[in-house]
């Protein structure tokens, strides 16, 4: 994966692989000419107070209101049966406003007070969202397939207040809500009522619209986001009014490259119950049906969709694809620019230097820690702290640098080539392995869907590469031994050969995060848990 050390440049794609789709287009950036220049006109200013509601949505209501014509709506939601919603600035700063005089009135939450919000991607998660920030309330999002367990951990350990959701989890949070002493108000989305609930669809009809923007200051903390718990717990990380409100304008702008005429469409949270290919065929379906300008949306799902035939789908709007969470791999980029014509260009949201075990800034070629500089002064756009926690948050502190937990190195041009995780590197006879080099040479064979790649315990070697593997639907029939070697001997004609796994095992899918990530670490324990 290639990485410029501030993310922001596009890379260029070499002329012969452009002929491998007739109607390959790069598109040219919207918002700067030259990335040189722009990383040195560039500037942000912080001011002292900051609300991403008062301040951005509510100037460009302002606009309307003046009767300035703007080529799209605020918000724009489908259902997928036929169903839609378009607000315009307007109706989303009424509709948001109303939600927050039931938070400050109904459930008489103040400015600190922390939310959880756990629904489906209904037009009332935005609602909140900004009902939150209209408030000062901090929110504390999560997603819908969080269990019993879930729910309980993330109430305990954030003390929240206030908790949101629908019909599927009211009875998961009834269930545990005696245990949640900081928990006084629930509010569900629902069509029925539901003893010890406020019914918000019934508070919203009733509720007034007059409210008055809380002035955050810029650096107070507006969410709270629960990590990925790919390894151990999960954990809580802050964000702050600047941090997020303003230090996302710079992924919009420059990543995203979005303009006030563009749509976006970000699939976030891939919901990995669905059938593949019902996943597949709706997000198809729904990128050539309306003018989605610009597509966002996690490996997995890119992995998917290139699994399909795209051939009876025009993409006529699509202009722009990004990716991020986890690493893409290169045999997907391919086979999207091949079906599509389109590149996928990787986030990787931090601004990085390589340090090695002591803190000091490695050269060229050598792989290190991936860390950000934050002493003498942090960058605004970075998380501000693990949350209720310092021992966790002082340990990520490497002298002056935050550490990632990534591992890297940067080439002699500047550029920064993500490896793994730290704990996924894989020492087998001296040699350092990378996970995702190995996944990305099995992604390559014809008959692997998915695959993840760890550590295996080994007499000689001490560790040794494990693939495990889903195959494709039509391979599952093979011979699994004959398949194996095929699989070994594709890697080590792909990569180095002391790479190649020396283990592997076909199952049916893959352990996960709620949010889509691989769980190696769940993997390697199973791995090494006889030893």
């Amino acid at each position: 994966m290639l990485l410029h050390a501030k993310c922001l440049q596009r890379l260029a794609i070499p002329g012969p692989l452009r002929v491998l789709y007739k109607d390959y287009r790069t598109a040219t950036p919207q918002n700067f000419s030259n990335y040189e220049s722009m990383k040195q006109d560039f500037k942000l200013e912080i001011p002292e107070h900051f609300n991403f509601a008062k301040d951005v949505l509510d100037q460009w209501s302002s606009v309307e209101k003046a009767g300035g014509r703007l080529s799209n709506p605020a918000f724009w939601w489908i259902d997928g049966n036929g169903g839609e919603v378009r607000w315009g600035f307007e109706e989303l700063g009424s509709l948001s406003r109303k939600f927050a005089n039931i938070l400050t009135e109904a459930c008489s939450l103040q400015r600190g007070d922390r939310v959880m919000v756990i629904l489906p991607k209904i037009p009332e998660w935005w609602l909140a969202n900004v009902a939150c920030l209209r408030t000062g309330t901090v929110l504390i999002p999560g997603t819908t397939q969080l269990t019993q367990k879930d729910i309980l951990y993330r109430l305990q350990s954030s003390k929240a207040k206030c908790i949101i959701t629908d019909d599927a989890l009211a009875p998961a949070v009834d269930a545990v809500a005696a245990k949640c002493e900081n928990l006084t108000s629930k509010l569900i989305v629902s069509q029925h009522s539901r003893e010890g609930w406020g019914n918000l669809k019934e508070m919203m009809r009733h509720a007034s619209d007059n409210h008055t923007c809380v002035n955050t200051r810029h650096n107070e903390m507006m969410a709270i986001y629960f990590t990925s718990g790919t390894t151990g717990h999960p954990k809580m990380i802050g964000h702050t009014h600047s941090s997020f409100g303003l230090g996302l304008s710079v992924n919009g702008r420059f990543w995203l490259d979005l303009t006030d005429s563009d749509v976006m469409w970000n699939t976030s949270d891939t919901d990995q119950t669905f059938h593949v290919r019902q996943f597949a065929l709706s997000k198809l379906q729904t990128l050539s049906k309306f003018p989605i300008t610009v597509f966002c949306s996690a490996p997995t799902a890119y992995r998917m969709l290139v699994q399909n035939d795209t051939i009876s789908y025009k993409f006529k709007s699509l202009k722009h694809c990004v990716s991020a969470g986890e690493p893409i791999n290169p045999e997907v980029m391919e086979q999207w620019r091949r079906k599509t014509g389109l590149d996928i260009y990787e986030g990787y949201g931090q601004t990085e230097t390589i340090l090695d075990e002591n803190g000091a800034i490695l050269p060229p070629g050598k792989e290190g820690d991936i860390g950000v500089q934050v002493l003498p002064e942090r960058p605004f756009g970075l998380f501000t702290h693990y949350v209720d926690n310092p021992s966790k948050t002082a340990s990520t502190l490497r002298g002056n640098y935050y550490i990632t937990g990534d591992r890297g190195y940067m080439d002699e041009d500047g550029y920064f080539w993500f490896v793994a995780r730290s704990d996924d590197v894989i020492l087998s006879s001296g040699y350092r392995i990378g996970p995702f080099e190995v996944e990305s040479a099995l992604i390559e064979h014809p008959s692997i869907a998915e695959s993840a790649v760890v550590s295996s315990p080994d007499p000689v070697r001490g560790e040794v590469v494990k693939a495990f593997i889903v195959l494709n639907p039509d391979y599952k029939s093979h011979d699994q031994e004959q398949l194996k070697k095929e699989i070994q001997e594709h890697v080590k004609k792909t990569t180095a050969p002391y790479k190649y796994p020396r283990k592997v095992e076909f199952i049916e899918e893959l352990p996960k995060t709620v949010s889509g990530k691989v769980k190696r670490n769940e993997l390697r324990k199973k791995e090494w848990k006889t030893i």
